[in-house]
């Protein structure tokens, strides 16, 4: 058991990070096996829509660093051809651009105005 407080304090987050990321591997996998289960049943539209929350999951996971980024293009790999073997159309998305945020008017502030040069009298 730890005595100095920060090593304390450690445990405790890492306690926190254990369970946190424990949850999210648990979800993963979880729908990695209804993606499993939809694939067995042979319903297109089944197979779809867990394989959309099956790399969804994934990415989460990856995002999070419970999975290597390597790890999670693998099994997104590994989904989308077994989905495709299952006669799943493939359809592609598109990312949408975010909108451009024009700056508000009241925020901008005036151009200032050069006062006009001096001149040196003789």
């Amino acid at each position: 058991m730890p005595i100095i407080q920060s090593a304390k304090k450690r445990v405790k987050v890492a306690q926190k990070a254990t369970v946190r990321n424990a949850k999210t591997k648990r979800t993963m996998r979880e729908a990695l096996k209804a993606f499993t289960k939809a694939l067995n049943g042979g319903n297109a539209k089944q197979i779809a829509d867990a394989e959309r929350a099956a790399m969804s999951a994934i990415d989460v996971a990856a995002k999070k660093a419970v999975i290597h980024k390597n790890k999670a293009a693998r099994k997104k790999a590994q989904l989308a051809a077994q989905a495709k073997a299952g006669g799943v159309k493939i359809t592609k998305t598109v990312a949408k651009k975010a909108p451009v945020k024009a700056a508000p008017k009241a925020l901008k502030k005036p151009a200032a105005k050069k006062a006009p040069a001096k001149t040196a009298k003789k």
